[in-house]
């Protein structure tokens, strides 16, 4: 690996004080006294920038992480991140969501359209870069728009020098750093054991970010590449994957109090955001999200309850919003209970007592976070018409759908090289395996009635915060009529759910045609499209307003608390550690940090999600339990907690012993720790994962995949 960063110590200082709160950027590691935390482990072991460690054998797949555990591409990751594979493969005769998968032999492991593996290569600092392109003259979206054109320019010079790699720009800290990623992507990636449902997801929504835990989430994928070594699509021709580093299974497992780390993908934090944001949050955002999805659930459990084949195209869907409306509800439930907010709002006015001592920052920064304020306060003005035309858009399958007609008819009147992203000729086929994607789980009856959803709350928006563009169709004096009415003839006289009929649509490449459409989800991508520009551009300029503003609060926050800052996560590679870990939810009870399998016995009731399968039982009765049995519980260990700083996205995230040896997988935190987005608790900040010992025990005794456990040289004597 090319030494091309520049490192974000420059820009923020590390303790091992504050070690346990933190996802800090892989070339950072070598500024943490991993000894200190327990770790029998060096930096460069982990990163090393001229060779080959650990992060070599991290990947991200889906929203997931995942890691190699074979010579030969074998991924190790959530059964809720493999879901949708297994999804799309099943039929009512063949439920692999219900029954679970095993690919006997190499040849029979199923492939799918939409996984793909993103491998770190290198990364490095653009910020002078990006930052060159813009200056003091520019209003807020021409500031946007020059750093986007900028970041898309160094993107396509990057590309001549990495060809054939993905190059992605990433905001370190809004308005203020930047670095640039070179990625490996694997397009080939194909399911090889999937555990049934009742092991897979045991405890199901009830469970779901709860302790104790007793689910088995994992699940094994295979990453393939061409006959030549090369990323390509999927072909019978096509090889397994080999991996410059791949993960060393352990069975010896982990206890309490013992050092671990994790290595993974987080998604979004906003530790780094003001109380505006914050309260912008708790009031609107969270509660109106959850309601809405919790809304949707129901809807879809209804339709499900009458056929299955209902039920599984609803299946990936409805597991998806579950996990968010509940990361919702446990979010409101920390931030009210813990005083988050309190201490911003005390640490901002501190902030502006340091402001105010000096005329030279009061000139500079003395209205920084009133500026702020006034941006949140005008989002929160028109925030509910948003998210309406932005769930139009992402949860209606037509209207989507539509828009994507639409705008390939846009597209295609430019020349190829000038097309956005997608309907250019090389990008037509991903194209249409997303159209595929969609229309493989629509069903027009749910479809229906989120449509019908969404305009009666835009019938029901106040008037000074009505869509104009959807007036014609919510107005007038009986709304739910004329919805009603509108909502029956689009799905009536559409084509939109005609896959062949949209591929021949993109393969005939004619602007012509399509602005000739007809068809009414057409016509309302075009009748709304000047009000989805229009939001994108106010959306930018208010990106571009903070992205300053946040630039500033972060320069007088660094003098005022003399110190750095770990970035907010951001979907790139980072590294966290803490130490299995019980915890005290609440007055009077303590959980202790492992669940073992006697704990399925008894949550199990036969009915789901608490349906533990015979054989599991069988296997438990008997203690059946080999190599895998944990010499203090005498029994095979299931779930384990810890109190790494982990968020979305860290599902999959291996996590590994102080030897760096893989000894857990990452899929949950406790509901408390639905906290992590905004801050870190020592108290309530816990991990959960599925320990390996029961990983491999199932592996080996219910999936009869005994190949998987040979293939990852796990001993058994």
């Amino acid at each position: 690996m090319k030494r091309l960063f520049c490192l974000l110590g420059l820009l923020f200082t590390l303790s091992f004080a504050v070690a346990e709160e933190g996802m800090y950027p892989v070339s950072e590691i070598k500024n943490l006294d991993l000894f200190a935390a327990g770790l029998d482990i060096t930096a460069e072991e982990i990163y090393n920038p001229d060779g080959v460690g650990l992060v070599q054998g991290i990947v991200k797949i889906g929203g997931c992480t995942g890691s190699f555990v074979s010579a030969q591409g074998l991924i190790f990751t959530n059964h809720h991140c493999a879901f949708y594979a297994a999804q799309q493969a099943s039929t009512p005769e063949n439920d692999y969501v219900q029954n679970g998968f095993y690919a006997e032999t190499v040849d029979t492991e199923i492939p799918n359209e939409v996984f793909k593996v993103r491998i770190t290569d290198d990364m490095k600092d653009v910020s002078a870069a990006v930052l060159s392109a813009v200056n003091d003259t520019m209003d807020y979206e021409a500031r946007e728009e020059a750093m986007v054109a900028k970041r898309s320019e160094l993107v396509k010079d990057a590309k001549k020098e990495f060809p054939g790699k993905k190059i992605e720009i990433s905001e370190m800290f809004k308005g203020k750093t930047y670095f640039m990623f070179i990625y490996t992507y694997l397009r080939d990636v194909r399911l090889v054991y999937f555990p049934p449902k009742s092991i897979g997801n045991f405890g199901g929504d009830v469970d779901n970010w709860m302790w104790p835990r007793h689910t088995g989430d994992f699940a094994f994928m295979r990453a393939y590449v061409g006959p030549d070594g090369e990323p390509a699509d999927y072909s019978p021709e096509n090889v397994p994957y080999q991996p410059k580093k791949f993960l060393q299974v352990s069975i010896d497992g982990v206890d309490n109090g013992d050092p671990i780390f994790l290595l993974g993908y987080p998604g979004r934090t906003y530790r780094h955001r003001t109380s505006d944001f914050l309260k912008y949050e708790v009031d609107f955002l969270l509660p109106y999200v959850r309601d809405f999805y919790n809304w949707q659930i129901s809807e879809m459990e209804k339709q499900g309850a009458v056929e299955r084949a209902v039920a599984i195209k609803h299946a990936s869907r409805m597991r998806s919003l579950a996990n968010v409306a509940k990361n919702y509800d446990g979010k409101l439930l920390s931030l009210k209970r813990l005083p988050i907010l309190d201490r911003k709002v005390s640490m901002e006015a501190e902030l502006m007592d340091f402001i105010d001592s000096d005329p030279v920052l009061t000139e500079n920064y003395g209205t920084v976070l009133e500026d702020i304020a006034g941006v949140y306060t005008r989002i929160r003005e028109k925030a509910e018409a948003e998210m309406i035309l932005d769930y139009l858009r992402r949860n209606v399958d037509l209207v989507s759908v539509g828009n994507t007609i639409y705008q390939a008819g846009l597209q295609f009147a430019k020349p190829d090289s000038a097309r956005a992203s997608g309907y250019q000729a090389k990008d037509i086929k991903r194209t249409k395996n997303n159209l595929q994607m969609k229309l493989n789980n629509y069903y027009a009856p749910f479809d229906k009635v989120v449509l019908t959803e969404l305009l009666q709350r835009a019938a029901a928006l106040p008037a000074l915060r009505r869509i104009s563009v959807l007036e014609p169709i919510v107005g007038g004096s009986n709304p739910e009529k004329s919805i009603h009415k509108f909502v029956e003839k689009v799905y009536k006289k559409t084509n939109m759910d005609e896959l062949e009929r949209l591929y021949k649509i993109l393969d005939s490449g004619s602007a012509k045609s399509i602005a000739k459409s007809k068809d009414p989800f057409v016509r309302l991508a075009r009748d709304m499209d000047s009000t989805y520009i229009a939001l994108k551009s106010t959306q930018k300029r208010r990106e571009g307003e903070l992205g300053i503003l946040y630039g500033k609060l972060y320069d007088v926050k660094k003098d005022f608390l003399q110190t750095g800052f770990v970035p907010d996560a951001n979907r790139t590679l980072r590294f966290t550690f803490g130490q299995i870990k019980g915890y005290s939810p609440v007055d009077a009870i303590y959980c202790s940090p492992l669940t073992t399998v006697n704990g399925i016995v008894e949550k199990n009731t036969g009915v789901e999600p608490f349906n533990a399968p015979d054989q599991l039982l069988r296997l438990i009765k008997n203690q059946d339990f080999g190599p895998f049995e944990h010499p203090r519980l005498g029994t095979v260990p299931v779930g384990i907690l810890y109190d790494a700083d982990t968020v979305g996205g860290n599902s999959g995230s291996p996590i590994f012993n102080r030897f760096g040896e893989l000894i857990g997988i990452n899929f949950d935190r406790a509901l408390e720790a639905t906290l992590n987005d905004y801050a870190w608790s020592e108290l309530y900040s816990r991990s959960i994962g599925t320990d390996m010992r029961y990983v491999l025990w199932i592996t080996q005794k219910m999936g009869g995949a005994t190949r998987l456990l040979d293939e990852m040289n796990v001993t058994l004597d």
